[in-house]
């Protein structure tokens, strides 16, 4: 195993008798999860956090440990789906972290965002404003690994993009390993190295990134792949 290699040894959750998932793989670097909505995304992410409803039987091991209640979690960062519901709208930034002041300042910086920032309400700034603050509180407890729920889904293009940079930027700079959950195929062709493509809670393909998307060998990536999801709400 590569040094440093985060191990989802099993990932299986079960309701009642049916299993909605049930999977294993590697984050070496960087990976992309892939699939259509119901196939397995939400649930694995939930699962890594040890948020899994208690009416779900599931067995989670993860770097060779099981996650209960979220024990395994200390350093896994997470930026949600949506950042105008993420955090609370009558809370001011500076109020969201938890570490010191001057830390506050620095995370600031990491997401190129105005210190001025701090002391305003999440009302108060833009949708792309709000996800670099998501993203700087993700890094407040210097993750090892970074969990991404669909982080552009909610922004316009021009936003969108320059996320997508920023998590490059911050990627290669602070080398967390990072699984990175899209609807948006072409969101991740420039930053994750490997991808999986989930199916009804089974990986159905995985590789490396461009080798899967320019040649899929499933009928199912190849319209995941045509189809791109391009049909997706976003704030400005």
């Amino acid at each position: 195993m590569q040094k440093n290699t985060f191990k989802v040894n099993t990932l299986r959750i079960k309701n009642n008798e049916d299993i909605l998932l049930d999977i294993a793989f590697d984050i070496k670097s960087s990976v992309a999860l892939i699939g259509e909505s119901g196939s397995g995304k939400s649930l694995t992410l939930k699962a890594l956090l040890g948020m899994l409803p208690s009416n779900l039987n599931a067995e989670s091991l993860f770097n060779n440990n099981f996650i209960t209640n979220g024990s395994e979690t200390e350093h896994i960062g997470y930026v949600p789906q949506n950042p105008f519901t993420s955090l609370s709208p009558l809370t001011k930034i500076k109020d969201h972290f938890l570490c010191s002041h001057q830390k506050q300042k620095e995370l600031l910086e990491l997401v190129d965002m105005d210190i001025d920032s701090l002391n305003k309400f999440p009302m108060q700034l833009s949708g792309g404003q709000l996800q670099r603050i998501v993203i700087a509180l993700s890094l407040e407890k210097n993750p090892k690994l970074l969990l991404l729920d669909e982080p552009t889904t909610a922004l316009d293009s021009t936003n969108k993009r320059n996320i997508l940079n920023l998590l490059k930027s911050l990627h290669s700079k602070f080398g967390f390993k990072m699984l990175f959950v899209t609807h948006d195929i072409n969101s991740i062709k420039d930053i994750c190295e490997d991808i999986l493509i989930l199916q009804n809670g089974n990986i159905c393909e995985s590789g490396k990134t461009m080798e899967v998307l320019s040649n899929p060998k499933t009928n199912y990536t190849k319209n995941l792949i045509e189809s791109n999801f391009t049909n997706r709400e976003f704030r400005v």
